[in-house]
This record gives C-alpha cells, sequence and structure tokens, in this order.
C-alpha cells in the first residue's frame, strides 16, 4: 500500500511539472512572408528635349530648260550629283503612352554642310555646285515599347536651306547662283533605348522627298557680261533632290515622376 501511494505521488508530481517545462520553452518567432517582386515599367509619356548628329546625303538631278534666254528643246539633261557631309542640331517633342502604343510629335532642326557637284553634260566648261545648310523636320510618330527599348515611325514635313552655284570648271569662278527654300516630304524610323529614367539614346534614319523645283540663276558678268549682264537671269534649270539622313539622338525627358510598377 505504501508502495502505491508513493508512486501515485510521482504521477501527480510529473503532471503538474509538464505544464511548467512547456509553459518555459521559448515561443517560435514569427516570419513576415517577403513582399513581392516588382519590376519597373519605363514610361516613354511627356515632354522632351534633344540633339543629334550625323550624315547625310542630297541627290540631285539638273535639267537646263531656259539658256540664255531661249528655251532648250528638248529640255537637256546636266546631270546628277550626291551632296555629302555632317549634320548636327537638336529636337524637341512630346510623346504620350497607352498600353505599348507610344503616339508624339516632334520638331527638329539641324546645321548641315552637304556638298557636292558634277560637270555639266551640256556645257562641259562649267560645273553645277549644290549645297543644303540646314533643314528642319516637322514629324507625327508612331511607335510600340517593350519596356525601356523603342521602336518608332515618324513622318511629315521637311524644309531644306539650299544653295546653287556654277562654276568655270577650269578656274573655279563663280558665274550664276540661286538659293531656295525647299519644303517637302519626310518618312524616317528609329530605335531608342532608355538607359535612366530621364534619359535614352537613340539611332534614326530619315529619307526627304524634295520633289522638282525650277530655279533662274543670277549672272556674275563672269561669261559674257554683256550679253547677260550682272544680276541678269543667266539660264533656268530645274533641279531633282532627294535627301537621306542617318543620326544619333539623345533626349532628356521633363516631369515624368515615379516610373509604373508591376506585380508579378
Amino acid at each position: 500500500m505504501q508502495k502505491f501511494l508513493v508512486g501515485m505521488a510521482g504521477l501527480i508530481a510529473v503532471g503538474v511539472a509538464a505544464p511548467a517545462s512547456a509553459a518555459d520553452l521559448a515561443a517560435r518567432p514569427y516570419t513576415k512572408a517577403p513582399p513581392p517582386a516588382v519590376a519597373a515599367i519605363y514610361d516613354w509619356s511627356g515632354f522632351y528635349i534633344g540633339a543629334n548628329g550625323g550624315w547625310g546625303s542630297s541627290h540631285k538631278c539638273w535639267d537646263i530648260t531656259n539658256f540664255p534666254g531661249a528655251t532648250v528643246v528638248p529640255i537637256f539633261r546636266e546631270g546628277c550629283h550626291d551632296a555629302t557631309g555632317g549634320v548636327v542640331g537638336g529636337q524637341i517633342g512630346y510623346r504620350w503612352q497607352t498600353a505599348g502604343w507610344v503616339f508624339g510629335l516632334e520638331a527638329q532642326g539641324d546645321w548641315a554642310d552637304l556638298n557636292g557637284s558634277n560637270v555639266s553634260a551640256f556645257i562641259p566648261a562649267w560645273t553645277n555646285n549644290s549645297k543644303i545648310e540646314a533643314f528642319g523636320l516637322f514629324t507625327g510618330q508612331v511607335g510600340y515599347a517593350w519596356n525601356n527599348v523603342l521602336w518608332y515611325v515618324k513622318g511629315g514635313a521637311a524644309v531644306t536651306d539650299d544653295k546653287y552655284r556654277g562654276t568655270v570648271t577650269a578656274t573655279g569662278a563663280l558665274f550664276d547662283s540661286a538659293s531656295e527654300t525647299r519644303w517637302g516630304g519626310v518618312v524616317g524610323t528609329g530605335l531608342e533605348f532608355g538607359f535612366a529614367p530621364n534619359w535614352s539614346v537613340a539611332v534614326e534614319y530619315d529619307h526627304l522627298f524634295m520633289g522638282n523645283h525650277s530655279h533662274s540663276f543670277t549672272s556674275t558678268g563672269v561669261l559674257g557680261a554683256a550679253v547677260i549682264p550682272v544680276g541678269g537671269v543667266f539660264r533656268t534649270d530645274t533641279i531633282r533632290q532627294d535627301v537621306d539622313l542617318i543620326t544619333a539622338r539623345i533626349n532628356y525627358r521633363f516631369n515624368w515622376g515615379s516610373p509604373l510598377v508591376a506585380k508579378f
């Protein structure tokens, strides 16, 4: 009987001690789940300003229609040349983005130094020279963005500042000249990369359709001032012109605020 009572007392003691031991165990720490991963979405919307530079080529073909004071029948083709050189300038525009589609308007102005010449097939004693000193582009854009990579096409109006000169082939002496501001159309395409929230770089190709224009060349008197006085019309030429441009560009966008984010 005594052994039974001692055993019962031991069981009671163990039962009382068990909850106390469990209470002494440290509680398991609570670990908060990590936040969902986020990725920044590049936003192409906003006003921007930038600079550009590159290379251009203006293809010109000359047809003489009047010389001197008499109509040339049939029209005689004097030949063609490419006026090539560098361009540098700037652009300003605005874009707005809807999902992956990006729309925009842009004005671009560049100084240019596109020079070229050819010996006239009509009279080889003279050489036809041309130069584009500046041009402007006023375009609309439509593009598609893959986050910070944007491909776009553009189209609109183009204007060029053209100078034309006739020189003596043997000596280079100037005998007549003409100039114009010529309007035409432009189409182009570009690929742009956003390397920082407000900065992007691009490469762009443009083709300018400048059409046919007729020009009266003013005499300097070098070739027979007695026949064609200084300031008189020495000849009339129709000049066809197209321009190709390849430029590298850098843009800075204003007032972007925080980039959009997407949760995964």
